[in-house]
C-alpha cells in the first residue's frame, strides 16, 4: 500500500543554515586525490572540517525520513511538467543568484561564480566544450529551493527509491524513519524494478540532479546527461554499490560521472572569475548548445 501522507512542520522546512553546508559535508566525506583547486591542496579540502555537523546530520536525518517513493513520484509530476516559469538563459543565472550563501567559509562567491570557477577547471583541462556547459549548468537545478522546496528535497546525496537501501549511503540509520523501510512492496532487493533494470528506470531521490537533466536531456550529448543525473548518486560512483540495477550502458558511462565529480567539488577558489573576459567565450557556447529560454 502507498505510504500515508506526511505533514512537515514548520521547523522541518528550512534545515539547514545554508545549502552550501551538504557540499561542504561532501567534501570531508568523499576526498579525492586530484588535486583540481587552485586555492588549496587536495590534503587541506581532506582536512576540511564542515561548520555545524549536527545541523548536516539533521539535514539527512529529514531527507531520509521523507524521501518515499511516492513523494518521489508526486514532485516528478509537480516540476517536470516545467510550467512554473520561462526566462532567458542569462536571466535563469540571476534567478539562482537569490541563492547566495553568505556563511560559508570556504567561499563568499555566488552561485553562477561556482558554476564558472567549475566549467573554467573543466576547461583548462581541455575537456569538450559540452563538458565546460556541464560544468555550467549542474547546479541550476537548485532553483528549486526558489520555488519553495526545502532543502532535503533539493541537496544532498541521492539513492534509488523503491528498494532496500544501500548501508553505504550516508547515515542510513536515518532510513528506519521513513515509511518505506517496512513496506514489503519497497524494502527488498528488488524492491519494484528488475535485476539490470538499468538507472534509466530507477527512480531516484528527488532532488537538483534529476531536474536538471530533465531540463538539459535534449541539449546535451549522452555522458554529460550521467553528469548531471548522478553526480550526488555517491553510493553508485563513489561506493560501487546498487549494481544489481545497473546495465552495461550504466557501467559504461560510469566513468565519465567520475570524471566530472572532483571538478565539482575542488573547484572552489576564493578569487571569483573575470566574467568581462569569459563572457563571449560563454555566450557563444551557450548559443551553441541551448535554445535562448529554458522553463522551470
Amino acid at each position: 500500500m502507498p505510504a500515508e501522507p506526511i505533514t512537515f512542520q514548520p521547523e522541518e522546512i528550512n534545515p539547514l543554515a545554508s545549502i552550501e553546508l551538504w557540499e561542504e559535508d561532501v567534501l570531508k566525506r568523499y576526498p579525492d586525490p586530484e588535486s583540481i583547486a587552485t586555492s588549496k591542496s587536495s590534503e587541506e579540502y581532506r582536512n576540511y572540517e564542515a561548520p555545524a555537523r549536527d545541523t548536516v546530520k539533521e539535514f539527512y536525518r529529514l531527507n531520509h525520513t521523507y524521501q518515499t517513493y511516492e513523494f518521489v513520484r508526486e514532485k516528478q509530476r509537480e516540476y517536470l511538467q516545467f510550467n512554473k516559469k520561462e526566462m532567458p538563459v542569462w536571466e535563469a543565472f540571476q534567478f539562482l543568484n537569490q541563492l547566495v550563501d553568505d556563511s560559508d567559509p570556504d567561499t563568499d562567491l555566488d552561485q553562477f561564480q561556482h558554476l564558472l570557477q567549475t566549467s573554467e577547471a573543466i576547461r583548462r583541462d581541455g575537456h569538450p566544450d559540452w563538458m565546460v556547459l556541464v560544468g555550467l549548468m549542474h547546479d541550476m537545478g537548485k532553483v528549486l529551493c526558489l520555488f519553495g522546496e526545502p532543502q532535503w528535497a533539493v541537496v544532498g546525496d541521492t539513492f534509488p527509491v523503491g528498494c532496500a537501501y544501500s548501508d553505504k549511503v550516508v547515515y542510513p540509520e536515518f532510513f528506519h524513519a521513513n515509511p518505506d523501510h517496512d513496506n514489503s512492496a519497497y524494502n527488498t532487493r528488488l524492491g519494484v524494478y528488475e535485476e539490470g533494470c538499468g538507472l534509466r528506470n530507477v527512480h531516484m531521490s528527488w532532488g537538483h540532479d534529476e531536474y536538471v537533466y530533465q531540463m538539459m536531456k535534449d541539449h546535451l550529448p549522452e555522458p554529460g546527461l550521467y553528469m548531471l543525473r548522478y553526480h550526488s548518486f555517491y553510493a553508485w560512483h563513489r561506493e560501487g554499490e546498487y549494481s544489481h540495477l545497473l546495465d552495461e550502458h550504466d557501467r559504461e558511462m560510469l566513468k565519465w560521472v567520475q570524471l566530472f565529480n572532483p571538478y565539482d567539488l575542488y573547484s572552489k577558489n576564493p578569487t571569483p572569475p573575470v566574467w568581462s573576459e569569459l563572457k563571449p567565450y560563454y555566450e557563444e557556447l551557450v548559443r551553441k548548445y541551448m535554445p535562448s529560454s529554458l522553463k522551470f
